[in-house]
């Protein structure tokens, strides 16, 4: 049976914000000797699934109790390494976790980088990019991080045009060319494949993809390429944390040749290891 637990609401997540970053009690208080397990928060596509994959089968040998939470926003991870809650998260972004740091007075870090969900631009109306009509509306995540990759991905395919200079802040304000008089409707990451109906095209992030049933390599109309991608999902813990015995087999594990197997076999393209 897998040790979950599911958050699946925006008001859960401003409320961890509010309270987490200030609770005492946690159920990984042994993280600064090391002993117990270690709960690692994730999200349940591809994340989860790797870290039950490790659990089920390279833990024990190695020496490691390993348990997984999962949450289905892009909040709570962070906050409940915060907070002491968990011991990790495996879920983000080095840009996203840099620009979380920078708002919520945060200090979580990251231990290792994983593997990487390109990014890709959906559609349920047109078959190809260059059919999007004049004023057509786009979806992209509103998280800055996400929202800057996004639009980003638009440039890199001829889309769109950033000015320049435009960086990992990046939003629509930032268009220095918009040729088609494109509309942007900014969602939460989480809710952009539920808008397909809704809007001509949407930027999904490879894990939400995943989880609706879209596969970048087939389905996106454009696609990030894989290649200098600086957008690896990493492994993270609260600073001071990166020394735990745990979190180093953790590591270790994660970076096997079984786990970039598991990555290669089951996800067949949408998820690229990258280690």
């Amino acid at each position: 049976m897998r040790n979950t637990a599911k958050i699946t609401t925006t008001v859960l997540a401003a409320g961890a914000l509010t309270l987490g970053l200030t609770a005492c009690g946690s159920d990984n208080d042994s993280a600064s000797d090391g002993s117990g397990p270690l709960v690692v928060a994730a999200s349940p596509t591809p994340h989860a699934e790797i870290l039950d994959y490790v659990r089920d089968h390279l833990a024990k040998k190695a020496g490691l109790d390993l348990q997984v939470k999962e949450f289905t926003d892009y909040v709570t991870p962070d906050t409940a390494v915060q907070d002491g809650s968990v011991g990790a998260n495996y879920f983000q972004t080095q840009p996203y976790l840099d620009d979380f740091n920078k708002k919520n007075g945060t200090d979580i870090v990251p231990v290792a980088t994983v593997h990487l969900e390109p990014l890709g631009l959906y559609s349920h109306a047109v078959k190809k990019a260059a059919d999007l009509k004049r004023g057509a509306t786009v979806a992209v995540p509103n998280d800055t991080a996400n929202e800057a990759r996004a639009l980003q991905l638009l440039d890199d395919n001829g889309i769109i045009t950033l000015k320049a200079g435009a960086g990992d802040d990046a939003t629509p304000a930032d268009i220095a060319k918009n040729p088609k008089g494109l509309k942007f409707k900014e969602l939460e990451a989480a809710q952009t494949p539920r808008s397909l109906d809704d809007v001509d095209a949407a930027v999904i992030n490879g894990n939400y993809a995943i989880q609706a049933g879209l596969k970048p390599t087939k389905d996106a109309l454009v696609v990030e390429s894989s290649k200098g991608n600086p957008y690896g999902n990493i492994l993270a813990v609260k600073k001071g944390n990166e020394s735990d015995p745990r979190v180093k087999k953790l590591v270790k594990l994660l970076h096997s040749d079984a786990v970039r197997k598991f990555i290669d076999d089951k996800y067949d393209g949408s998820v690229v290891a990258a280690f």
